[in-house]
Parts: structure tokens; sequence; C-alpha cells
């Protein structure tokens, strides 16, 4: 809205939506009457069920928009449903990009997300002036369903990194070092990543809040475990890393940040 755009507004909980509505956006009862009077859709819901409903269910996205519409899902999910929704949404005339982001919730207020995008090249040029109100870097992949893929390569390498990040912030507290004065030295060195800068200094000071939650980042490892199984390929460390935030879901942590797996690992426990 802040970009000139006019914005209407679906979700199953309108009180979420009301800073929005606040704002001047408008609401609309539901995704069906949301989809009819909307040029372009964008969606960005919790799980692959949730997409899946909201795009096939017979008064939903797919059943509703005007031939010409252009329907962007941002939600990380499964890159095989993203390829179903393209073909779906080409058989009734309608433009289809997958869409997932990173940049957690910082990178979401200030509009600095990296945006993978699946699908043709001429949507997205189409889109891009939108999709670049959201992030800095909008960056075609391939066709449906290579944004997802994309966005599961970028939680393998998150998953990954957090474990290191944990084992040497908890490797400093057992060292009897300050720990951070530690971040100060390698946050600038090669081990420096988005997770060191952003989410350490969240991690020693005890804030567990979640910008990303474990629940949602166990579903998208999950969909990638799956993915990776699918294509034959091993892939030890995701798998760990799904191992360990099982654990801290187990022990009352599937509604903290990510950044909680620190507890595991630290003197603190859940």
């Amino acid at each position: 809205m802040r970009a000139g755009y006019a914005v209407r507004v679906y979700n199953r909980s309108r009180a979420k939506a009301e800073p929005l509505l606040a704002e001047g956006a408008i609401w609309d009862d539901t995704v069906g009457s949301l989809a009819a009077s909307s040029s372009v859709v964008i969606t960005m819901v919790g799980y692959p069920a949730d997409v899946e409903a909201v795009y096939f269910s017979p008064e939903g996205i797919l059943a509703s928009a005007k031939p010409g519409t252009y329907l962007v899902d941002m939600t990380t999910s499964s890159p095989e449903l993203a390829s179903r929704i393209a073909r779906a949404a080409r058989e009734r005339g309608l433009h289809a990009l997958d869409a997932p982001v990173s940049g957690g919730d910082r990178g979401a207020r200030e509009g600095t997300l990296s945006i993978m995008v699946g699908g043709e090249a001429e949507d997205l040029e189409t889109l891009r002036p939108l999709l670049e109100t959201m992030g800095k870097q909008v960056v075609l992949q391939g066709p449906a369903g290579s944004g997802q893929h994309t966005k599961m390569a970028n939680q393998i390498a998150i998953a990954a990194g957090m474990i290191g990040v944990c084992e040497a912030l908890a490797y400093a507290q057992r060292a009897s070092l300050d720990p951070d004065t530690v971040l100060q030295s390698i946050a600038g060195g090669a081990a420096g990543s988005w997770t060191l800068s952003n989410l350490a200094p969240r991690m020693l000071a005890g804030d567990f809040r979640p910008g990303f939650y474990v629940k949602h980042f166990i579903k998208d490892m999950n969909i990638a475990l799956e993915s990776a199984a699918s294509m034959g390929l091993s892939t030890p460390g995701l798998a760990l890393a799904r191992e360990l935030y099982g654990q801290l879901a187990e022990a009352g942590g599937e509604e903290q940040g990510t950044q909680a797996l620190f507890r595991l690992f630290s003197d603190r426990r859940v």
C-alpha cells in the first residue's frame, strides 16, 4: 500500500489483518471473493495442505479467479504442489508463480527479502515492480516448482548452519570465554553468516521469541527431506537438524523461534 498498490485482504482470523485494514486495505470475507476481485493474488499460509485448500477447493482461488489473473504463492511449500498449481492455472488462463522468500521477520518488515521464483519469465517481469516492493533480490530460478526447490536448498543450508552456530557459542561458554566477544570476532571472519549476525545475539540474550517458528522450520525440513529422497540424494546434515528440532519441539519449543535450538546445546534447558 505504501508503494501505491490497492490491497485486498483475507485471513482466517480477521483480527490479524486489522493493522492493514487500519491503513486502508479492503477486507474480503472469503478467499474466493478476494480472488474474483483481484488482478494479482498473493498467498502465504502455513503448510502445503493449506496451500492446496486455498487453491484447489471448490470455492478457492483457481475456481474463482478471472482469466488473466496472476497467482503468486509465497508459502514455503512442496515443489510438486507448485507445479500442480501452475498446470491448473494454465488450463484456466491464469498465470502462476511460486515465490518463497528468505530474510526473516526483519526482511519482511523492511522490504529486503530474497524472493526465489519459479514460473514463466514473462510473468515474473510483469510482476517484478510489485515483488520488488517486498524484496531486494528477485531471481527467476526456472520453471514452476524451481522457486520451491531453491527454498529447500536455502533451508538445508540454514539447518546445518544453525547447528554450527549453536555448537560454536556453547563451546565458547564452556571454555569460559565471553560469547559476545567471541561473536564479534567470528562474525566478521570466514564463519560469518546471516544466522551468526542476526540470530546468535538473540541466542545469547535468551530471546527465543519467534521470527520464524520452530514448527514451520520442521515442516520445511520435512519437505526438503522428502524432495531429496525422491531424487536419490542423501542429506545427513539435514537429517540431524530435523532430529534435533524434533527434540526441541517435543520439549515444548515448537512455538519458539528457530534460534531456540541453542537451548539444547547451552546451559539453558527447555
